[in-house]
């Protein structure tokens, strides 16, 4: 029956419905109580809100996966480019990082954001190889199947320490008694630990600098001695980062570029 194999058949990642509903209910739970506290005329006055200059750190879960384009000569079948390779897919992979806050105050709603931090990341690509010997049969309506079934998958992992120097501006609503959302936005360099001498020895090689645009959002919930603000954040590669020279030789030709994405849950403390 269909209803069987629903989640087989939408193919959907549990890990990230369970984080997202996560998020939503902790969000919930934790507006209601500020709410509440508001109500019974416990607003808090704990926070940064009066100062010109203020700080805090934050705690953060990512999960990360880099955007893979094929090169031209990789779609066309009649360049021949790595002929046993059917695909390469990214996956996301989980991660965390850890950083301060430093904040500069414009003007009660305005404010500029510099949110150092130390990201450790993990990137997963699979690589998906013809069977030996397939011949597709034109015309042949199980031709996909049949490869998808007996595909050989590789799975290539690559690890790295970044240091992320964001510089973000944030809007946020007025205050209602405990709480306040807000948007920010802006971009981040980052930098490899690893030197390229090191990372040249992967079967998938990237360089080790790049830009990002960060864009998010999140609640601030002022308690007695401090403001608390969980964020998701969502961050996007600029630069390519892929070094074809240094690639192992049956995929070194399909790739013509490789960014850098991710989805962050930050937990602000200031």
């Amino acid at each position: 029956m269909q209803t069987t194999h629903f989640w087989n058949k939408l193919n959907l990642r549990r890990g990230k419905i369970i984080l997202a509903l996560g998020l939503v209910f902790f969000l919930f739970c934790a507006n209601s109580l500020s709410y509440g506290q508001g109500m019974f005329g416990l607003t808090s006055s704990a926070g940064s809100d009066e100062k010109l200059i203020s700080y805090g750190f934050f705690l953060a879960g990512h999960n990360s996966s880099f955007r893979i384009k094929y090169s031209d000569a990789f779609v066309t079948p009649a360049d021949n480019v790595s002929p046993n390779v059917r695909g390469i897919f990214p996956r996301y992979s989980p991660g965390f990082s850890l950083g301060f806050i430093g904040m500069l105050r414009f003007h009660d709603q305005v404010q500029m954001l510099f949110t150092p931090k130390v990201g450790f990341y993990e990137f997963k690509t699979e690589i998906h190889y013809f069977p030996p010997n397939f011949q597709p049969t034109p015309g042949s309506p199980n031709t996909n199947e049949d490869v998808i079934v007996n595909s050989d998958i590789v799975t290539l992992n690559s690890e790295s320490t970044m240091v992320e120097l964001p510089l973000l501006f944030k809007y946020r609503s007025q205050r209602f008694n405990n709480t306040r959302m807000y948007f920010l936005g802006g971009a981040s360099y980052q930098f490899r630990t690893k030197t390229q001498e090191e990372a040249n020895l992967e079967d998938l090689v990237t360089t080790g600098q790049d830009y990002t645009i960060e864009l998010g959002m999140g609640f601030e919930i002022y308690f007695k001695y401090f403001k608390f603000a969980p964020e998701i954040r969502f961050s996007h590669g600029l630069n390519n980062i892929y070094q074809a020279e240094n690639t192992q030789a049956d995929i070194r030709d399909a790739i013509s570029s490789i960014k850098r994405k991710n989805i962050t849950i930050y937990l602000n403390f200031q």
